[in-house]
């Protein structure tokens, strides 16, 4: 009897520690299967950005050519540079022209000479014009420029470098006067500042970002204008003075339900609304800003309620109980404690809007736009609709600056994403 007892308690420890084994080893299983799982993300996550930023790198350099121009008046047909009408109508392309014939003089038929005049963009022309109008002292004299190569020549030169040359769209021609232009230090790469100072182009060495980010800040601009007043204002009411009965809980539900609904929804609703109802120009920042400002409405409400909620119940009694009335209360006392809360809030959704492209196609905003919009009524285009219209462009130039423009694009997310943590850190209150 007394075996039997001392192997019972040998039992039970046997069958707690096993258990605890298998308890231990569970979790770190556990563990390690977080871990693998994070490793994934971030591995996952670095492969986008590498894709991203190898091929867009190359979108903030541009090919230049070094040619030796004479602002003959004659070619240019112009008598008087500080006449506009002239200078507007003067023949730059045969400046330069002229100047490939004499850099390279071998180039005698015809073909040979449309080949040749096709390695500068159709860009620098307008370059020397602008130079001609800013300096008019220019007519008659001769000057040496950097002038903007055409795409194709970009194209082939940065895959030269790269060691695999791209050739499907230059000619062996072609090929032998870039490489004269290389040997000779006559063509190089300089920073695209046309990327940041030039709306959109049908020539890829000629596009550029700037109408479409003044679009999106004139788009942002009309969402936060009408959804963080009306946000903040409909989370008020709901929190402090709605009563809690069935009408409210349906309202409750229908905002929650209107963060998860497809951005597209909201585009068809602005379609409908605005340009369908009120007859309302399409691809204006002012009805994309309508149609976002109804998409992060939702989102506004429901982190504004969240920041309210987070004010201690003692600040309102404190506040009633020294005599003010509840306006007072909530204007003085919870709408400051809880106004970090509600930027950070408002801040994400317009992070949200920045980035979305679907409801804004859905108006319009997906037509091409050459000039940069000057107000809210002027025809825009936004950030990632731009970025899509280049993803769909044939040429191989508009790959890297697509690459390019989401690496804005991110930088600006980034950045609001950062400047919400910041004032939430910098203005949040502990109790």
């Amino acid at each position: 009897m007394s075996n039997t007892n001392k192997k019972a308690p040998a039992r039970t420890m046997d069958l707690v520690e096993r258990s605890l084994a298998r308890r231990y080893g569970a979790e770190k299983r556990f563990r390690f299967y977080g871990v693998i799982s994070v490793v994934i993300g971030v591995l996952a996550l670095a492969l986008l950005f590498w894709e991203i930023f190898s091929a867009g790198l190359g979108g903030f350099r541009q090919t230049h050519i070094q040619l030796t121009l004479k602002f003959d008046p004659d070619v240019l047909e112009i008598a008087d540079a500080r006449d506009a009408r002239q200078v507007q109508n003067g023949n730059f392309e045969g400046v330069v022209r002229a100047a490939l014939a004499e850099r390279f003089p071998a180039v005698l038929d015809r073909g040979g000479r449309r080949d040749l005049n096709g390695i500068l963009s159709i860009g620098a022309a307008f370059d020397l014009r602008d130079k001609l109008v800013d300096e008019p002292e220019l007519l008659g004299q001769t000057r040496t420029y950097w002038l903007l190569a055409d795409d194709d020549v970009d194209t082939y030169y940065k895959s030269l470098r790269e060691g695999n040359a791209f050739t499907a769209r230059t000619s062996e021609a072609r090929q032998v006067w870039i490489q004269e232009l290389i040997d000779g230090g006559e063509l190089r790469t300089q920073f695209n500042t046309r990327l940041f100072t030039s709306g959109d182009s049908s020539e890829p060495e000629m596009a550029g970002i700037l109408g479409a980010v003044v679009g999106s800040l004139l788009t942002l601009l009309v969402t936060f204008i009408l959804s963080f007043p009306i946000g903040v204002a409909a989370a008020v009411y709901l929190e402090e003075y709605a009563p809690r009965n069935r009408f409210t809980d349906f309202i409750e539900v229908n905002i929650s339900n209107l963060a998860a609904v497809p951005s597209i929804i909201f585009g068809l609703l602005g379609l409908a609304i605005f340009i369908g109802l009120f007859g309302m120009p399409r691809s204006i920042p002012l009805v994309g800003g309508l149609v976002l400002t109804l998409m992060t409405l939702p989102t506004i409400i429901i982190s504004s309620r969240n920041a309210i909620k987070a004010v201690p119940p003692s600040i309102r009694e404190a506040a009633l109980g020294i005599g003010a009335s509840k306006m007072q209360m909530i204007l003085h006392h919870v709408l400051p404690l809880a106004m970090p809360g509600m930027l950070t809030g408002a801040i994400i959704g317009m992070a949200q809007a920045l980035g979305e492209t679907a409801p804004l196609l859905m108006i319009g905003m997906v037509a091409f736009i050459m000039d940069v919009p000057n107000g809210i009524s002027d025809p825009a285009t936004v950030l990632p609709v731009q970025i899509f219209l280049w993803s769909d462009s044939p040429e191989r130039a508009f790959v890297e600056r697509t690459s390019a423009a989401i690496m804005v694009l991110l930088a600006f997310l980034v950045c609001m994403n950062t400047l919400a943590v910041w004032l939430r850190k910098r203005l949040e209150r502990r109790w």
